[in-house]
């Protein structure tokens, strides 16, 4: 049995980072089929100009790749944000799902702010929408598996 804290000591908490980053590494993959996807959809069968004003990592011409890119490093951020608050703060998967629940809000906002033709807005928003989905529900699964309070939980550190 785990020794309980002494006054003023901080709580013990165990971070599997291993497979924290693994999580996130596979979390990163189905960010970027999804934005791949939602390019997909939304270029080729619905048959809308999406603009680039979303994208923020530039790699070549095609925007289905610089778009799966981008959610890729975003889940990989959003990992590093995840271990960060399961190191440093009480209740690190109630921040953890605040912070991406106002990202995907923002990112979902931004293309109609920056302006363009409604149904391009609309079906970004509406991709950036799934991916903070993907990423959010996929990650705290994870964190549920790989932070463990010592003092206060069943599961082995």
């Amino acid at each position: 049995m785990a020794r309980a804290a002494a006054p003023g000591e901080p709580p013990h908490v165990a971070v599997d980072a291993r497979r924290l980053w693994t999580g996130g590494a596979a979390t990163a993959c189905v960010a970027a089929l999804v934005a791949w996807i939602g390019v997909l959809v939304g270029q080729g069968v619905l048959d809308i100009s999406l603009t680039t004003t979303a994208v923020v990592v530039h790699v070549s011409d095609s925007l289905s790749l610089n778009y799966a890119v981008t959610a890729f490093l975003m889940a990989l951020a959003a990992t590093a944000m995840a271990h960060l608050l399961s190191a440093t703060t009480p209740r690190p998967r109630a921040f953890f799902s605040w912070i991406v629940g106002l990202v995907t809000l923002a990112a979902m906002i931004l293309p109609f702010a920056r302006g363009g033709e409604t149904d391009a807005a609309v079906c970004v928003g509406v991709i950036n929408l799934a991916l903070g989905l993907c990423i959010g529900s996929l990650l705290a699964a994870v964190l549920s598996r790989t932070v463990v309070d010592t003092e206060r939980s069943w599961q082995q550190p």
